[in-house]
Parts: structure tokens; sequence; C-alpha cells
């Protein structure tokens, strides 16, 4: 029989702190996907949780055995959101380790998913007419966004607009899967042609730079690959702008830590977000993994993975 005794509360005692993923954010935007990555990996997942009991819960937990948990809590809760903010930072300046991701899409995105699969937004109602269902459908979303506009600003954002589930649940791993108190800049390559990431902090353009595109032998290839490397790495362009955007973010990442950020966002784009970008992502996280953990996306790629 096991006789261990429960765990000290978070804020008591010696025990580690207590670490909470709290899933938010747009209907439509993945927060299933989101909760059954972090179910896989081992979280005690919660959906729809009313922010007035989220105290009451985390006490109940701390009588468990050190079992990670996971809260989703969006829209549905409409009612009960001026209370989750004031609580967050109640909860964190007890000691619990709280790790808020926001995940956001496009309208366009949103809409066509809905249309999908038939479902009604939470927010919206029954109409009539298909012009009226549709009207209807980006009124809502449109209020939901401003119903969880301050959830945004203090969460972790991930944009999911172009992401396949098999690459939001990665994201996921990789987030959850970062040090809890330590500052975490995440560099993510993409494609203009398929629009700029809504959680880029920071977004640079990399387009003016000679594109191995244009390289016939290089055009199979990207920024990882040792001959596009060498191929940018010749140019003194490229030398010259990797070294002011490192410059820059080096200048300024002492701000967003001292501003209690626990993430960073620096997008890097190019046309087809294959070489260029690729390359300046993979350099820059060689360059700041000595400050900062790191992680690396690369949009365009892990999609054809």
């Amino acid at each position: 029989m096991n006789t261990a005794q429960p765990t000290e509360s978070a804020t008591t005692g010696d025990a580690a702190p207590r670490e909470v993923v709290l899933v938010t954010g747009i209907s439509g935007s993945g927060k299933s996907v989101a909760l059954r990555a972090l179910e896989d990996a081992g979280f005690f997942c919660v959906d729809n949780l009313p922010p007035e009991l989220l105290r009451e819960f985390l006490r109940i937990e701390d009588q468990r055995f050190e079992r990670r948990v996971a809260i989703a809590v969006d829209s549905r809760s409409a009612s009960s959101l001026p209370q989750l903010l004031p609580l967050l930072e109640q909860l964190r300046g007890e000691g619990v380790l709280i790790l808020s991701v926001f995940l956001d899409a496009s309208t366009q995105t949103l809409v066509r998913r809905f249309s999908e699969t038939r479902r009604l937004h939470p927010l919206s109602h029954e109409s009539t007419t298909a012009t009226d269902q549709h009207r209807a459908l980006v009124d809502a979303i449109e209020l939901e966004r401003e119903l969880l506009a301050e959830l945004r600003e203090v969460s972790t954002v991930v944009d999911t607009s172009q992401l396949r589930p098999a690459q939001l649940r990665s994201w996921i791993h990789d987030l959850v899967g970062a040090p809890g108190n330590q500052f975490t800049l995440v560099f993510e390559s993409f494609a203009f042609k398929h629009g700029v990431p809504l959680d880029a902090d920071y977004v640079f353009d990399v387009r003016v730079l000679p594109n191995p595109y244009y390289i016939r032998e290089l055009r199979p290839l990207t920024g990882r690959d040792d001959k596009v490397v060498g191929y940018l790495e010749a140019v003194p362009e490229v030398g010259e702008m990797l070294g002011q955007i490192e410059a820059f973010l080096k200048r300024w990442l002492p701000a967003f830590e001292d501003d209690q950020r626990s993430y960073l966002t620096v997008a890097l784009g190019c046309t087809g977000g294959q070489h260029r970008s690729v390359y300046f992502v993979e350099a820059l996280a060689r360059r700041f993994a000595p400050l900062a953990h790191t992680l690396i996306r690369h949009r365009e790629l892990d999609a054809r993975d």
C-alpha cells in the first residue's frame, strides 16, 4: 500500500512550486487539439473550468502527488473572465508557476473552420439565411476577440492559422517543455505569401537578400543545408543584417525580462519560408542559446514533415 503523504501546498513549506498550464484563445483556434496534446504528455486536463473555481481546484490538486495540470478557459465563461486576470496575478504572487497559452487564428481561417465542421460559435445564435449566419459568425469572432484581449496580452500567443494539428501538438510540447521560470526566446521562420504570424512580437523581413531559390542546385534544399548556408554566408549583406538583428535583440531582451515576459517570439520572413528565413532562425538561435532558452519554429518546413 502506498503510504506517501500528500504534497504540501505550492505556497507553503519546501514543496516544489505548482506548475499550471492555462490554455485559452479564440474558439476554433485549436484548443481541443492542444488539450489532447497536453493529456498525451501526462497532464491532467480540465476543459472550460469557470475562473471562480480555479483556486479551489488547485487547492484540491495540492493534495495529490505532483500531478501536472492543464486548464482550458475561454469565452464560454464570459461572465467570469474579469475575475481571471487578478486571480492569475494573485496565484503567481503566491508562487504558482502559470504558463498561459493563447491560441489565435485569422478571422478568415476561423470562418472556414466553423463552416467545414458546421459547428455553432459559442457566442453566436442561429440565423435564417446563409448571409445572416456568416455575419453572425464574424460578429461573434470579433466579440470574442474583445472579451479575451486583455488575457491575450499576458499570454504566450500561438497563431494556428497555417498549422496542421500535428504541428500544433509539437509546438505545444515545446512550450510546456521549456523551463517554467526561465525567459524563452522563440525564433520562427515563415513565408510572407502565407501571411505574417499573429503570434510574432518582432517581424524581420529578409526578402531584400539574394534568394537561393534561383540557384538551381539550391532550390530543393533549405536554410539548414550546408550548401545554402555557404551561399548566404558569402553575401556580405547577409552577415550585416544578421549582426544588426542580433544587436537589436540583445539591446532590448533585458527590458522584456524586466517586464516579466516569459516568452518573446521573433519571426523572420522570406518569400517561400524555405531558405533565407530558415537560415536566419537557425543562426540567431545558436547565437542566443547562451543567453536564453531558445525554441525554433519553421512554419512552412514543419508543415511539409
